[in-house]
């Protein structure tokens, strides 16, 4: 049965990337997974991959978070299907750029904290909630490591991050005793935004990192998975770094 065998696991941001490696996980430990992103085709994809190798129901969703009327579509999709989640990891992640802090417009600013804080707000507040009456869950959140070094590259994106970490403390306190909420606080990984790194940009991560080296999808996986489980069950608001060594 694994870990996760009687569980319903909601991730965001599914369908790739650091998400994709946590749905083939979680699906391994014998979770049904839901599996959300705004690319309805990947998300089926995924589901018909994990049902196949691991026997287990999924659900795929087309969400955009950064949506007050996707999010909540979401998780009239999770009741309909499986009528409780007692795992969400908020994962789904933007980080778009620019060329100038001046030249960020009112569009991509509001995008970046959209999909990076509002969603994953409200899936917290309303699955959290719904985790409270039912007796017990978990959210993972996944911040980065720019909520603490934040660059003029990357601004608005780690405030949206430093406003996770302040809002996984917050629900830790608003949820407990029964429902825990965890951060994962992720370094440079090779995902779908690595691909729009330069080399200088990779070479500098991989110099600063006292590992010296960015991490793959598949590293940030057990750290999510503790988190997500009855191992950390008394664990937290807490922010849980996973970074290579970042200095």
């Amino acid at each position: 049965m694994g870990r996760f065998g009687d569980k319903v696991v909601v991730v965001t941001g599914g369908s790739r990337g650091m998400g994709r490696a946590m749905v083939r996980a979680f699906a391994a430990e014998g979770a049904s997974v839901v599996i959300a992103s705004r690319k309805i085709d990947a998300c089926e994809e995924l589901a018909a991959e994990v049902s196949a190798q691991h026997g287990v129901p999924t659900l795929p969703v087309a969400c955009n978070v950064s949506s007050w009327d996707d999010c909540d579509a979401l998780v009239a999709a999770v009741d309909e299907a499986f009528g409780r989640a007692d795992v969400l990891v908020n994962n789904a992640g933007l980080s778009p750029l620019y060329p100038a802090l001046g030249e960020v417009s009112e569009g991509l600013f509001d995008k970046v904290l959209g999909v990076n804080l509002k969603g994953p707000f409200r899936l917290a507040a309303a699955l959290g909630t719904r985790m409270v009456a039912a007796g017990g869950g978990a959210i993972v959140n996944i911040s980065s490591i720019a909520a603490i070094r934040p660059g003029p590259a990357e601004l608005p994106y780690a405030m949206a991050k430093a406003g996770l970490n302040t809002l996984t403390e917050g629900l830790a306190q608003a949820f407990g005793p029964t429902v825990r909420v965890n951060a994962v606080q992720a370094g440079p990984f090779r995902t779908d935004i690595s691909t729009a790194w330069t080399p200088e940009v990779v070479g500098a991560f991989e110099r600063s990192t006292a590992l010296r080296r960015i991490g793959e999808p598949e590293e940030v996986v057990p750290a999510v998975l503790h988190l997500a489980s009855d191992e950390a069950s008394f664990t937290t608001g807490a922010v849980l770094r996973v970074d290579g060594g970042m200095p």
